[in-house]
């Protein structure tokens, strides 16, 4: 079978089961920051399994993108070596919320694996935790196994937990013997060769386990199932490995093919073009899901991967970019069941082939980069490149230690390897603390607000009205200094905490949009609403510090939103929409949303671009959007069905997940989008819209920051009076501005060359006594120089170099405490003479040391006062080198 038939056989089996087929969530999680990535099929449904949420069906099926590269589940060093290992993969899984257990479960896994894919029962196995009799006896009444081939192993493969505490339960599998017609062999080694893999995990969620390691029935056990395509595709297409099939091989070929050689050349071209294959579904994916590359989090994992492509790419030949060119064969394997790799290909090519160019280069700057941290580790008299150096230009311009060992090596000075283990594995820890930082605040947030999943969500009124009297406080939490909840039956004067109302009319951030601001008072009380948050279930957290009073449960309190703060926010997104869609006008439809900030005083607008705007695209933007803020057209906000809005042509952001029924803001005649947010009744509010900077944040990303209203005018204002401070100034008038600051930048360009230009004259021509001398038929130049940059050292030992013709040059400077020493030996000499021995035996008079080439070396010192010493050694040195 192949790759799509296997998917869709499982998606309609258990259709046609009464399970409500789901899309995929994105590999971003929605609304839980306690997760960097999708990293199993049942993320989207963890509300359902914790209770917090009602789900609409009892029943679900799902084929779920995953990605795992961090934390617990870091796969990524396995990745081409294994055959099996996988950045990106699909999992294939069934749930019951509450409905069917046990015996459903094993059933319907039984009856898909053997009659939907036809795999003989005489070839499987079964694994149940030891102590679980119920499913073993289950498996043997249902399927007919014998009872040797249902294996009992312990809890670290076969109980499954989300955490120390919560849900938890039994697991059990389906394993296939790949090689049927070789001698069996025992569990024990046909497990851990993996000729016994395994296909099926049932998870029977069963109890809850609390802080003191009791294990409590829950009274809706539930079924979470995951079977992984790639593995299935394995043994149904009867291949060694999941790269073997269809889900890869065409990726394989085509790089392979445009590479000149082969998937079967050899083992390390194999792994090479592994990695390629399995990081570009990552990298594209991601993607198209919104993630951006970027310097830390999600943005510099999909960098990491990228580039790990990247230089496997530079192993089997490539020069320049490639994986970009890559994107239309993933899409012919997958972008019939995945949509979204369709519709966002050229935007991710164009991304992609930027992040490529850009790191390539990078390489080449990395080099120059390193050559200078070796020339820093001389001048501060060291011969050893430290750790943290070596670590900077690892995270920085991703050069690998072995990189920089080779430069180091050619310039003579040692690369401090432990060290940079040691900052490494500092870094990757400060990650982890604040991931875990992070998730431990979130946890606590949910755990001391957490209702029941069959309270109703939040009520919000707030895109009509901005004020709400009667809101019954349902549930508070304390927060603590470091961030964390706990929870609480009133909060006093004074304090910092969260409360969480049976209904509102402050907006939760969502979409780009902040949470709103505001106020809550009572009887005797008052707070101060500092931000709003919600989470998956719909529940709303309002941030706020008790200012008099004390605000306890169940009492009813009046909210009050900021108006001018939320006025000020709906003119920025109504703004937002404008301009994506005066985006699309002058750019071009492949300028995709990729993030975005609407603000009381700000806007920022993330889209795909493979290159700046210019001035005249920016006035176009501009005047676009504010032709329609004159124009006062009403906006139209309706709740519709999200296929009636996709109909109506209704913008979508890949990354969402959206519901059945969907918000639509249209202005129409012009832009129409899914939105939750908060807008202004007529485009006329937003008074004036302003481009304030344009730039790129990411390869293939640009970032547009603008404003509106209010913020706008102000900005003008601020503006004219800094033109008439500029004219002041310069004594001109307005309109000559920019050709007087022009003359004056032309004018300072031209002293700075001429300040160069005499300074490289002075040291030249020197004095008469400074002039070379002749040491064994040899010239020699060796002076004191005024301070000056390195590179401008090496210019002046270049030029007194070249006016001899052939010599030798010996160039020292002081800047406090510490001296540069430049030597150089023209080309025809340096059989004879070694720069890098020249600096080596001089280095030490004045407390330093250093190395280099036999044409050039340097060093540093940090004792100036035996500069005179230094120089008056230069003869004896070069003599005895010559004598040597």
């Amino acid at each position: 079978m192949k790759s799509h038939e296997i998917r869709q056989t499982f998606i309609d089996y258990f259709g046609g089961k009464d399970h409500r087929p789901i899309a995929s969530s994105p590999l971003v999680p929605q609304g839980d920051a306690t997760l960097m990535f999708t990293n199993a099929g049942m993320v989207q449904f963890k509300d359902y399994f914790l209770g917090l949420d009602k789900p609409p069906h009892p029943r679900a099926v799902t084929a779920q993108k995953c990605l795992r590269v961090s934390g617990k589940h870091n796969d990524l060093e396995n990745v081409g070596p294994s055959p099996r290992h996988h950045t990106f993969f699909e999992m294939l899984g069934n749930f019951s919320f509450g409905d069917y257990f046990k015996e459903d479960a094993i059933k319907f896994g039984w009856e898909l694996v053997t009659e939907g894919y036809g795999l003989n029962p005489k070839h499987l196995f079964a694994s149940v935790f030891e102590e679980d009799d119920e499913a073993a006896e289950l498996w043997h009444k249902i399927t007919g196994l014998p009872r040797e081939r249902i294996i009992r192993c312990g809890a670290k493969d076969n109980f499954w937990q989300m955490g120390d505490t919560g849900p938890c339960g039994p697991c059990s599998e389906i394993f296939v013997d790949r090689h049927p017609e070789l001698p069996e062999v025992s569990w024990e080694e046909g497990d851990r060769t993996s000729r016994y893999l395994e296909i099926w995990n049932l998870v029977f969620m069963q109890f809850e386990r609390s802080e003191d390691g009791k294990m409590t029935p829950l009274p809706n056990p539930s079924i979470d199932t995951g079977a992984g395509l790639e593995r299935i595709a394995a043994v149904l297409q009867k291949t060694e490995s999941n790269y073997e099939t269809d889900l890869f091989v065409p990726i394989m070929e085509a790089a392979a093919g445009k590479a000149g050689t082969s998937i079967d050349k050899d083992r390390e071209t194999n792994v090479s073009l592994r990695v390629i294959a399995d990081h570009l579904r990552s990298v594209s994916f991601l993607l198209a899901d919104g993630v951006i590359p970027g310097p830390s989090d999600r943005g510099y994992v999909l960098r990491r991967l990228l580039r790990r492509a990247v230089r496997h790419g530079m192993r089997i030949g490539f020069e320049e970019p490639f994986l970009y060119d890559l994107v239309p064969v993933l899409g012919q394997v997958m972008g019939e069941h995945y949509e979204e790799l369709g519709k966002t290909e050229k935007a991710t090519r164009d991304t992609i082939q930027a992040e490529e160019e850009k790191y390539l280069s990078t390489l080449a700057v990395g080099a120059r980069r390193v050559q200078e941290a070796i020339d820093r580790t001389r001048d501060a008299g060291d011969s050893v490149l430290s750790g943290p150096e070596v670590f900077k230009l690892y995270e920085t311009y991703g050069l690998e230690v072995a990189t920089v060992q080779e430069i180091a090596e050619e310039e003579q000075i040692k690369v401090d390897v432990g060290g940079f283990e040691k900052a490494l594995a500092e870094s990757q820890e400060k990650a982890r603390e604040g991931t875990r930082d992070k998730q431990k605040r979130m946890a606590s947030l949910r755990d001391a607000l957490a209702g029941s999943g069959d309270e109703a969500a939040t009520g919000f009124s707030g895109y009509g009205d901005h004020r709400l009297e009667g809101a019954k406080v349902v549930r508070l939490a304390r927060l603590s200094a470091d961030g964390t909840a706990t929870a609480a039956d009133s909060l006093a004067a004074g304090r910092n905490g969260v409360a969480v109302f049976d209904r509102t009319v402050f907006y939760a951030e969502s979409g780009g949009q902040v949470g709103d601001r505001g106020k809550v008072t009572w009887e005797g009380g008052s707070a101060t609403v500092t931000d709003t948050q919600k989470d998956t279930a719909g529940t709303y957290f309002h941030f706020l510090e008790v200012n008099e009073g004390t605000l306890q449960a169940d009492v009813e309190v009046t909210l009050q939103v900021d108006d001018e703060a939320r006025v000020a926010t709906e003119r920025h997104h109504t703004a937002t929409h404008l301009l994506h869609a005066a985006l699309h006008e002058v750019v071009g439809e492949n300028a995709r949303q990729a993030g975005s900030l609407v603000a009381p005083e700000r806007l920022r607008f993330d889209f795909t671009h493979g290159q700046p705007l210019t001035a005249d695209e920016i006035t176009r933007i501009e005047d676009i959007v504010n032709n329609w803020v004159r124009k006062s057209v009403s906006t139209d906000i309706q709740e519709r069905s999200k296929e009636e809005a996709m109909a109506a042509g209704a913008m979508a952001l890949f990354g969402e997940k959206y519901g059945d029924e969907v918000r639509t803001v249209e202005i129409p005649g012009f832009s129409l989008e899914l939105c939750g947010g908060c807008h202004v009744r007529n485009t006329g509010e937003i008074g004036l819209f302003m481009v304030t900077g344009e730039r790129g944040t990411a390869s293939g990303v640009r970032r547009i920051e603008a404003i509106t209203g209010e913020v706008a005018y102000d900005e003008v204002r601020r503006q004219q009076a800094t033109l008439q401070d500029v004219a002041s100034a310069l004594n001109v008038a307005d309109d000559r501005i920019a050709i007087e600051a022009a003359a004056a930048r032309d004018r300072v360009k031209a002293l700075e060359k001429e300040v160069a230009d005499l300074r490289r004259q002075l040291v030249s021509g020197g004095a008469a006594s400074d002039g070379p001398i002749e040491v064994d038929g040899v010239k020699v130049t060796a002076r004191e120089v005024p301070k000056a940059p390195t590179g401008e050292l090496r210019n002046l030992a270049d030029t007194l170099r070249d006016k001899m013709g052939s010599g030798v040059v010996v160039l020292a400077s002081k800047d406090g405490d510490k001296v540069s020493l430049i030597v150089t030996v023209s080309k025809d000499l340096t059989k004879r003479l070694k720069a890098g021995n020249l600096v080596k035996s001089l280095a030490p008079i004045v407390g330093g040391g250093g190395g280099g080439r036999p044409d050039f070396a340097q060093a540093g010192g940090k004792d100036p006062s035996k500069l005179p010493a230094l120089l008056e050694a230069v003869p004896k040195v070069v003599s005895e080198q010559l004598g040597a």
